[in-house]
């Protein structure tokens, strides 16, 4: 299959003749990468299990992985789920459009395949200008998982769309660089108190100043056995991970230093391939060709928007051994630590 790559704006009228043709594409049961404001989505009809089972294949996932529902109006949400709880509409008028998913009851319009055979949906509205223009020209109801292959980091640009997908789907929106750059925050709705299953852009404070008592699912934190079936997307399988081994090491920052230096210097005396992901004010500590400085801590938004970049330039630079540093800033430090954690296998040195 030849992908075809296409660039989009963001300007309805200009970007007019792109949607139209990618609209085509989802109503012929055919796939597209999009940019969101989160990452990358690649896109399929929800409504039609057919497009559900493409999805899965081009990006090498489990079935058991239920996709996200985007749409581009509010009050779509009521044709694909039911039984719609107040908390619902309160989360939808603080934080849509924007990079939130709610977990509801879904509706018998969306089949199980789109859901990973759960009686569930998650369901979002993307802020992003070119998303919910091509929503709207492709009918409405888009499963957009994130447009990798299933366990890479997530894509984060066009360019990390087509050395995943290229070959495997028809169309791939170039957008440019995506704003956050980590996946949307998702929060459960379907039992009597609220529970977290993955954070992100929406952190958790956030999202109690709305609903007051919330849960957090074990996923967010640790490891999850192979017996568990995942509600949402990035809660039970490996993600976000490079090729290289990644470790995570945590502790007095002085000592995190001497720590990394030393591994690296036995993995230098080995002849294998490291690197170190630091922060901006830690990177002169290290060897300048061994680090990638991911951005300042008190920039946590950059960190957030940079992390699976820097993975995917080990995997380009054929890393064997990656040595990060804890970035546990006030707001987004619980989603990047998640997104680190998972891609680490959650292996970690306390020092």
């Amino acid at each position: 299959m030849e992908t075809k790559i296409v660039k989009a704006y963001g300007d309805p009228v200009k970007d007019a003749p792109v949607m139209a043709e990618a609209g085509k594409i989802i109503k012929a049961g055919g796939l597209v990468a999009i940019p969101t404001e989160t990452v990358y989505g690649l896109a399929g009809d929800a409504l039609n299990p057919d497009s559900a089972r493409k999805i899965y294949e081009a990006k090498g996932r489990a079935s058991d992985n239920p996709l996200i529902v985007h749409i581009a109006d509010i009050g779509d949400m009521s044709y694909i789920t039911e039984g719609i709880p107040d908390m619902a509409y309160k989360l939808a008028e603080k934080f849509w459009p924007g990079p939130l998913t709610m977990i509801l009851k879904k509706s018998d319009k969306v089949p199980l395949r789109t859901t990973g055979g759960l009686d569930t949906v998650a369901v979002r509205f993307p802020v992003n200008d070119i998303a919910r223009e091509f929503i709207k020209a492709s009918g409405g109801y888009i499963a957009a998982p994130s447009a990798n292959v299933s366990g890479r980091p997530s894509c984060t640009s066009a360019k990390h769309c087509i050395e995943d997908l290229s070959g495997r789907i028809e169309m791939i929106i170039d957008g440019g660089e995506v704003g956050i750059g980590l996946e949307s925050t998702i929060v459960d709705l379907t039992q009597d108190v609220p529970c977290l299953l993955r954070p992100g852009y929406i952190s958790s404070r956030m999202l109690r100043d709305v609903l007051g008592d919330m849960d957090t699912d074990a996923a967010v934190y640790e490891q999850v056995s192979d017996d568990v079936r995942p509600k949402a997307p990035g809660m039970k399988y490996r993600h976000y991970a490079p090729k290289g081994e990644l470790t995570i090491v945590r502790g007095p920052k002085d000592e995190v230093i001497t720590e990394i230096r030393r591994r690296i210097a036995e993995h230098e005396a080995r002849g294998e391939k490291c690197a170190v992901i630091s922060s901006h004010e830690n990177a002169r500590q290290y060897d300048p060709d061994k680090v990638r400085d991911i951005g300042s801590i008190s920039d946590e938004e950059e960190i957030g928007r940079r992390l699976f970049s820097i993975l995917r330039d080990m995997d380009s630079m054929e890393i064997e051994y990656i040595y990060s540093e804890s970035f546990d800033t006030p707001r987004l430090g619980e989603a990047i630590m998640n997104r680190l954690m998972k891609a680490a296998g959650h292996k970690v040195i306390e020092v």
